[in-house]
């Protein structure tokens, strides 16, 4: 399971905020479209859901290996999406999914993701710890939970050694935010407020994301509709939504920008 060590290695483990199955697939498909290798205008959303509409991508025990297939050769990647709450997913043993593992299957790696997902299943169905997955607090729980699961599974590649240089170097290292290893890629937190007849509000501690949002007249209407907006190097994906009175909306959104030249305040 080498792309599940690479994604816990590289920052792609992910607090998926709203528990709705379609709006966790979305925001964990936009987070691929923002990989450097996928190319622009690649619709790894509508891979993920027309192939979530053909067959449920769900595994049980609590979890799900949606996918999407491109036409282009590149290393087989995924992200992964940890829901506290669990996700209503439709899955063969009616349980909650708490772990979404969500491929990019490139052409010249088909067999490699069959290989690994088949393995994946074999894991599941033998590792004794499955039950831990429910009673996990946080990211760092979740990320040594699929270290263990990968150490006893005992894959013939031999990927424990990883697994515990991993485990170390979380271990030793300073706490950081969870995107540390993106070094290309600038993940920004956002809070959209809308009311009926106002204009929006645009809460974020980066200035010039603020004044790109502030400046943008159909925002609320793409955030609602799509649940997505890009332009001027920014795309900002809604992750969940909350109702008030007075007809106001909360938007939770976060905004991805991938750049040539890092700022020394994001290294």
């Amino acid at each position: 399971m080498d792309t599940i060590l690479d994604a816990l290695q590289e920052g792609r483990l992910f607090e998926l905020l709203d528990n709705d199955k379609t709006d966790a697939l979305q925001f964990l498909a936009h987070i691929i479209e923002a990989f450097p290798e996928v190319p622009a205008g690649t619709d790894v959303v509508g891979h993920v859901m027309k192939r979530e509409e053909a067959m449920n991508t769900a595994l049980g025990k609590g979890w799900a290996c949606p996918h999407a297939r491109v036409p282009f050769d590149e290393d087989l990647k995924c992200v992964i999406g940890w829901s506290p709450e669990g996700i209503d997913y439709g899955a063969p043993d009616g349980k909650p999914v708490v772990l979404v593992v969500m491929y990019l299957v490139p052409e010249n790696q088909r067999n490699h993701y069959l290989r690994e997902i088949s393995f994946l299943a074999r894991a599941l169905e033998n590792y004794p710890g499955l039950d831990k997955l429910r009673k996990v607090e946080d990211l760092d729980d979740i990320r040594n939970y699929l270290l263990d699961l990968i150490d006893v599974s005992k894959e013939p590649s031999g990927p424990d050694t990883r697994a515990r240089m991993i485990r170390l170097q979380a271990r030793t290292a300073p706490e950081t935010l969870v995107f540390q290893d993106l070094s290309n890629l600038i993940v920004e937190p956002v809070t959209l407020v809308a009311g009926q007849n106002t204009e929006p509000v645009v809460l974020t501690q980066n200035h010039a994301l603020f004044e790109w949002l502030d400046s943008v007249k159909d925002l609320i209407g793409r955030i609602e509709t799509e649940g997505v907006y890009q332009n001027g190097g920014w795309r900002v994906v809604r992750r969940g939504a909350v109702n008030y009175q007075g007809s106001r909306i909360v938007y939770d959104c976060v905004a991805f920008k991938l750049i040539q030249n890092r700022p020394e305040k994001y290294k």
